[in-house]
């Protein structure tokens, strides 16, 4: 199987016409599946304290393998040759998010562009988890980079990378991991124990992924040298192992500063700038972001299709 041409025709799909409202109120969404076992999981085992390790991991193998089974079943019933390829792409489809990330994000730059802040601050509060009251413009204009970064490889180059290395389990297996992270892997008194083996576990499956998004981010930056400098200097600074790469190369390529101090609901984070000598981002830099990101995805799209052939 061809497992490269199959993300290919996944990735086309999503870009085309994403998860259709009309289909999701028919049949829900392969993430809200697994959101529903998570938050399951976690009312019945979650117990606040440090015996909450072991029943976190518990969760964690029962629902990576609630994932993995069912795809494993599906790519051994896949006919072969390129019937097959358009098939596993089509079930492969729901578990990338470049349609939907892009949409979001949109739904952030047109308010801000036309100084209706209150509406950007509603917009981007769907999509990071600060607090969007505090934020002025050019809060909401880095809240939106932060996420279009960051999620280009949670949602989109992480997934077709293991679609890529394991077919259809390895995309349904990192979405799992991905997804239980969001829900449970935070560093707060409700989840410091239980989400610790997903939060890992996640940042281990995201290395070389996070990596790869950065690249392209260098690559679809229209000015590389000065991308890659602040990526390489300024990634390491950031207080996840995986996010600042991406978040680094997008503050590098359009010259603003990403990350800094932010509001959440229980704590202030003081966390360092990426790029912190530069300006703070404007509405048009998050029009110029969006762009590089669907040159992004253009370059992955072009690099599936090289590997699909050789």
């Amino acid at each position: 199987m061809n497992y490269a041409a199959m993300m290919l025709v996944a990735l086309a799909l999503d870009a085309a016409i994403g998860w259709p409202a009309w289909l999701y109120r028919r049949v829900g969404h392969p993430v809200t599946w697994l959101g529903n076992l998570i938050s399951t999981l976690e009312v019945r085992l979650n117990r606040h304290g440090p015996s909450a390790f072991v029943t976190g991991a518990v969760t964690v193998i029962a629902v990576t393998t609630a994932a993995l089974l069912p795809a494993m079943t599906l790519q051994l019933v896949l006919p072969s040759g390129w019937i097959g390829t358009l098939i596993g792409g089509a079930l492969a489809w729901p578990l990338i998010a470049a349609r939907s990330l892009h949409d979001h994000v949109v739904a952030v730059a047109r308010p801000l562009a036309t100084g209706d802040i209150a509406g950007a601050r509603r917009s981007v509060g769907m999509i990071v988890g600060r607090d969007p009251r505090q934020l002025d413009q050019g809060g909401v204009a880095r809240a939106a980079l932060e996420s279009l970064a960051e999620n280009n490889s949670d949602g989109v180059v992480a997934p077709i990378f293991w679609g890529v290395v394991a077919g259809l389990p390895g995309i349904a297996v990192y979405k799992a991991v991905n997804t239980m992270d969001s829900m449970i892997g935070h560093r707060n008194p409700r989840y410091e124990y239980f989400g610790k083996v997903a939060a890992r576990l996640d940042d281990l499956m995201n290395l070389i992924p996070a990596r790869l998004t950065g690249v392209l981010h260098v690559l679809a930056s229209g000015r590389p040298v000065r991308a890659f400098r602040v990526m390489r200097s300024d990634a390491r600074h950031h207080r996840s192992p995986n996010a600042g790469w991406p978040e680094a190369a997008i503050a590098g390529a359009l010259d603003v500063r990403l990350s800094g101090p932010r509001v959440y609901a229980e704590h202030i984070a003081d966390e360092p700038w990426l790029n912190g000598t530069a300006r703070d981002p404007e509405p048009a830099d998050l029009a110029r972001g969006l762009a590089l990101y669907r040159q992004s995805i253009l370059i992955c799209a072009a690099g599936l299709a090289f590997l699909a052939i050789i």
